[in-house]
C-alpha cells in the first residue's frame, strides 16, 4: 500500500482539538509497577506533565492533545511535580517509605526542548527528584546534546532518556515526520550511554501501511537494531487511531490496529532476546482485536510478561486454535 505524502501542516490540519489542560497542573498521574534494570519489580511515580507541543508533528503521535500553545511557564513543571507527589502521598526527600524508587517525567514533547521545559526550572526539579534511583525523561534524537549533560551534572542520581526510535522500515520512518534518521538515532544514543545516561526507546507495532505480519516482523528488527545502539530498555506501543490523520488511513484502509495475537508475539521476541528489558504498552487495550474467548488470557499474559521479563506458556484456545 502507498501512504500518502503529508507535511506538517496538513498533519496539523487533521487534528482534532485539544484538550482543556492548565500549567499548574499535571494532565496524569499515578504510581505504576516496572522491572527495574535488575528485573527486579518496583514501584514507579509517572507524571504526564503539563507542557508546551513538541515542535515536530509525526502522523501517528496524539500526545499534543494534551499540550500548550505557548511555552511552558517558568515555575509551572515544579509545582505541577510538587502537587503529583503531595497528590501521590509520596514524600520527594524519602520515596522509599512509599516503595517508590523512580519517576518518570513525561511532558508530552521533549524534556530538553527550553520551551518545554525552562532552563530556570532545572535546580528545582532536580531537588524535587534527587533521592529517587532514577530519574527517567523523554526526548528527540535532536535535543540530546549539550543541554541534556548539563541537566545531568546537576542531578545526582541517574538519569534515564526515552527516545523514539518508532520504526527501521526505510519508507515508514521517514513518512511518519519524525525529521530523523537511523544514523542520528544511532549517535543520540551512543552519545548518552557515553556520557552514563541509560537510554530506553520506543518502538511502534504496526504503523500504517504494515500487514499484520509485516507489522511483527518490523517491530521485532527495530528492537534488534535499539539494542545493536546501546538501548537498555525497549517499550513497545501498538499504533492507534485517534489523532485525526490515522483516523484517516484507517478509513481509506491504510491502517488497522494490530491484533492482541500480535503483540504476543513482539513481547515474546523482544524479552527471548535477552538483551534489555521490553514492555508492551496496553493502554486502550479495548481498541486491539482479537479472539473473545481467549482475550482476556492474552492481555493477562502480556501484562505478567511486562513485570516478570520472563516468557509465560502460551494460551490454549479452542476458538482461535
Amino acid at each position: 500500500m502507498v501512504l500518502p505524502v503529508l507535511n506538517s501542516e496538513q498533519i496539523a490540519a487533521q487534528r482534532p482539538a485539544k484538550n482543556l489542560v492548565t500549567p499548574d497542573r499535571p494532565y496524569a498521574w499515578m504510581i505504576e509497577s516496572e522491572c527495574n534494570v535488575d528485573r527486579v519489580l518496583q514501584q514507579v511515580v509517572t507524571l504526564f506533565l503539563t507542557g508546551s507541543e513538541c515542535p515536530f508533528r509525526c502522523t501517528m503521535c496524539d500526545l499534543w492533545k494534551n499540550t500548550l500553545d505557548t511555552a511552558t511557564p517558568k515555575g509551572a513543571i515544579n509545582e505541577q511535580i510538587t502537587f503529583a507527589l503531595q497528590d501521590l502521598g509520596v514524600d520527594p526527600g524519602n520515596p522509599g517509605k512509599s516503595e517508590v524508587s523512580a519517576i518518570k517525567l513525561y511532558n508530552s514533547s521533549n524534556f530538553f526542548d527550553q520551551r518545554a521545559v525552562p532552563v530556570e526550572d532545572w535546580d528545582g526539579i532536580c531537588q524535587l527528584v534527587q533521592n529517587f534511583e532514577t530519574v527517567i525523561v523523554e526526548n528527540h534524537p535532536a535535543f540530546c546534546g549539550k543541554a541534556l549533560f548539563e541537566f545531568q551534572s546537576r542531578l545526582p542520581t541517574q538519569l534515564e532518556v526515552a527516545v523514539g526510535l518508532e520504526t527501521i522500515h526505510p519508507e515508514v520512518l521517514p513518512w511518519l515526520n519524525k525529521q530523523m534518521s537511523l544514523e542520528q538515532y544511532r549517535q543520540a544514543v551512543e552519545r548518552l550511554v557515553a556520557g552514563g545516561v541509560r537510554a530506553r526507546t520506543f518502538i511502534l507495532v504496526k504503523p500504517p501501511s504494515l500487514s499484520e505480519q509485516e507489522g511483527v516482523d518490523w517491530a521485532v528488527k527495530s528492537i534488534e537494531f535499539a539494542f545493536d545502539c546501546g538501548v537498555e530498555c525497549c517499550s513497545l506501543v501498538p499504533v492507534r487511531g485517534g489523532n485525526g490523520t490515522m483516523d484517516q488511513l484507517r478509513a481509506a484502509g491504510l491502517f488497522e490496529p494490530p491484533q492482541i495475537a500480535s503483540l504476543e508475539d513482539v513481547l515474546e521476541a523482544g524479552i527471548g532476546m535477552n538483551r534489555g528489558r521490553v514492555f508492551m504498552d496496553l493502554w486502550d487495550s479495548q481498541l486491539f482485536s482479537g479472539c473473545e474467548v481467549c482475550r482476556e488470557a492474552r492481555l493477562s499474559r502480556i501484562a505478567r510478561m511486562n513485570q516478570t521479563q520472563r516468557l509465560e506458556p502460551g494460551v490454549s484456545c479452542h476458538e482461535c486454535a
